[in-house]
């Protein structure tokens, strides 16, 4: 006896775009449940509701995920990025009460490797998390996140945090991003050696 899968094509393409927009949705269920401070059946099922209706009401493109997911990659990029924001909390007081008086401050331009949105937008998000820096503007078509930092005094301060943004681009791509991505990034790093 054969398996024959007997599906109607159009249906397993609402399937599987289904089955892809799973994460977004469950995302939006658990912000649902932390805005609210509650891990219970009531808050799980009106955030069940009210990530329906967001999906429904507010139509945003599909996003494509890359299926890729590191486990170890994602554990190192959650150790690190705590780890930065305890050190950029440090460094901003310090910043605030340092007799140096003051820190100083820079728009600096960041030019990321990949080509794809959820990167781009997983990067921006980061990079404004920690303390001393925040997104002013993405531009999309040429990959490119704008900053505004603080503690920058000179351009090597500049480059530093540029790196930095860059490195933070690269972890998300080993724990996220597609094979294509990952090789994308071993040869813009054979290319930079």
């Amino acid at each position: 006896m054969t398996n024959v899968d007997t599906t109607p094509p159009r249906a397993r393409e609402t399937l599987t775009r289904l089955w892809r927009q799973l994460p977004f949705f469950v995302w939006l269920v658990a912000l649902w449940m932390l805005l609210w401070g509650q891990f219970t059946w009531t808050a799980a099922i009106t955030g069940l509701i009210a990530a329906i209706v967001v999906t429904r009401v507010f139509r945003l493109p599909p996003v494509e995920l890359s299926g890729r997911v590191n486990a170890w990659y994602g554990l190192v990029f959650v150790v690190e990025f705590l780890g930065a924001l305890v050190l950029g909390s440090l460094t901003v007081a310090w910043q605030v009460v340092s007799p140096r008086g003051q820190p100083g401050a820079a728009i600096i331009a960041v030019h990321l490797i990949t080509d794809d949105d959820l990167i781009m937008t997983h990067t921006a998000v980061t990079a404004s998390l920690i303390p001393g820096s925040l997104v002013l503007e993405a531009d999309r078509e040429r990959r490119v996140l704008y900053l505004h930092v603080i503690g920058v005094r000179d351009d090597r301060d500049a480059e530093r945090q540029r790196e930095s943004v860059l490195r933070w681009e690269r972890r998300i791509v080993k724990a996220v991003g597609s094979r294509a991505q990952v090789a994308q990034l071993r040869s813009a790093s054979e290319d930079a050696a």
